[in-house]
């Protein structure tokens, strides 16, 4: 099995990185990357259990884009988490994310579901420093259950925190152009997430003509049929394509554990067939005059 999309609870994941990696060894998984949105602090502590447990462990990363409000996902993989460029695009994009859960708890409070921000920002079992932590709307339903306002997160996106409902609030980012390049000065390789959730194929070409390397294919959310389109969209541009299970542990996100959704090895074999590529032509520019 191989899983390259998951969650710690460095961002909205429900398991710290070292429980994480247990359930991806009891699930088969061979191959783990660690992908929490737009921070890597959880990747050493995946790290080191993955070296213990004996499987192969892959830097990630899911930096989150804008095109016309709405949020693009954009994977990466093989990242290095101390390249300096990285990590100052990835301090502003979770201050960005802090501004916008205050914005959510206070909306939420006019509505008569007053939080403790703090709870919110520092919740119970939270790995790594805050500052590194990257937070979303998932700790947000989280308090709210624990409050009594919903019985389930998924209820609470539903009726309160998702898109066009009374607390949600509309998030500021870089483009996915520009999250591409991100990536790739990090020496990593830039993928597409869940293209089908996102439902916005007409901004592929223009990701591709930026340099994205793969569309992740392989989804817990994707149809045969959606796999399909994207296996068929990523030959015809000429790109890879990767998959995994997103799992995140919380009923709000749809699936089954670490494993439930495995990337073919040969799909795997091309990532890092394309990485060499990369770095290998990113070295020569660096060495000619």
């Amino acid at each position: 099995m191989i899983d390259l999309h998951t969650h710690t609870t460095a961002s909205d994941g429900t398991c710290a990185p070292a429980e994480l990696v247990d359930r991806a060894v009891s699930g088969g998984v061979r191959i783990l990357a660690v992908t929490d949105h737009d921070t890597t602090a959880g990747c050493d502590d995946a790290a080191r259990a993955c070296a213990r447990a004996g499987i192969e462990f892959v830097a990630g990363i899911e930096i989150t884009a804008i095109v016309d409000e709405t949020d693009v996902h954009m994977l990466g993989y093989f990242v290095d988490p101390a390249a300096p460029s990285l990590e100052s695009f990835l301090a502003e994009q979770r201050r960005v994310r802090v501004d916008r859960i205050r914005a959510m708890v206070d909306r939420l409070a006019q509505l008569g579901m007053p939080l403790d921000l703090d709870a919110v920002l520092n919740p119970p079992g939270a790995a790594a420093a805050p500052a590194a932590r990257a937070i979303g709307r998932p700790w947000i339903a989280r308090a709210m259950v624990r409050a009594g306002y919903v019985r389930t997160t998924s209820e609470a996106f539903d009726r309160w925190l998702g898109r066009g409902c009374p607390g949600f609030v509309s998030r500021m980012g870089a483009a996915p152009a520009d999250v591409v390049g991100h990536i790739h000065r990090a020496g990593a390789i830039a993928s597409l997430a869940h293209p089908a959730l996102l439902d916005r194929d007409d901004i592929i070409p223009s990701l591709v003509e930026a340099g994205l390397d793969a569309l992740e294919a392989y989804h817990t959310d994707h149809t045969p049929a959606d796999v399909d389109r994207y296996l068929r969209m990523a030959s015809e541009a000429g790109i890879a394509v990767s998959g995994g299970s997103d799992f995140h542990g919380d009923d709000s996100h749809g699936g089954g554990g670490p494993g439930s959704v495995s990337l073919p090895r040969e799909a795997y074999d091309a990532l890092k067939r394309r990485l060499a590529t990369i770095r290998a032509t990113a070295s020569g520019a660096n060495t000619s005059s």
